[in-house]
């Protein structure tokens, strides 16, 4: 006699296509979720928020005033799954010992103070080609008090 496998059969399909579902809902979440939009930080009077992406920063021109305390925030809009630099961004002025790097997705920031007017170039060098990418530079100019 040939056992009866019609009640197990019945009982699997639904487990099959629950365990299913949940493998591509995971998937979608693991690989949509970081090209969605990147929440930026709120605003704040005394912050200089800068976002960059691959291409390039938001801003190309930013204004300080020498003697005064400066605190950018910098926002990589790019996902960690980028295959250059990882979605990590950052903001440099070799002058001026600045070197925040923003990870993927994320913000960080530095607070530093020019003590000399001039004209500064700040740059992404991790990724995008550098300095030799126009979009991955801008300039820092730091008038007179």
């Amino acid at each position: 006699m040939k056992p009866d496998t019609t009640n197990r059969t019945l009982t699997l399909k639904p487990a099959i296509f629950v365990l299913l579902l949940a493998v591509v809902g995971g998937l979608t979440v693991y690989l949509v979720g970081p090209w969605s939009a990147v929440e930026l930080p709120d605003s704040d009077p005394d912050v200089i928020d800068v976002a960059i992406d691959m291409k390039g920063f938001d801003t190309s021109e930013i204004r300080v005033r020498a003697g005064e305390p400066v605190t950018i925030r910098l926002t990589s809009l790019d996902g960690p799954f980028h295959l250059d630099g990882g979605g990590k961004h950052q903001l440099a002025v070799d002058e001026l010992g600045v070197n925040i790097i923003a990870p993927a997705r994320g913000s960080a920031s530095d607070t530093f103070t020019p003590t000399e007017p001039g004209t500064y170039v700040f740059y992404c060098d991790i990724c995008c080609g550098g300095r030799a990418n126009p979009t991955m530079t801008g300039t820092l100019i730091v008038e007179e008090a």
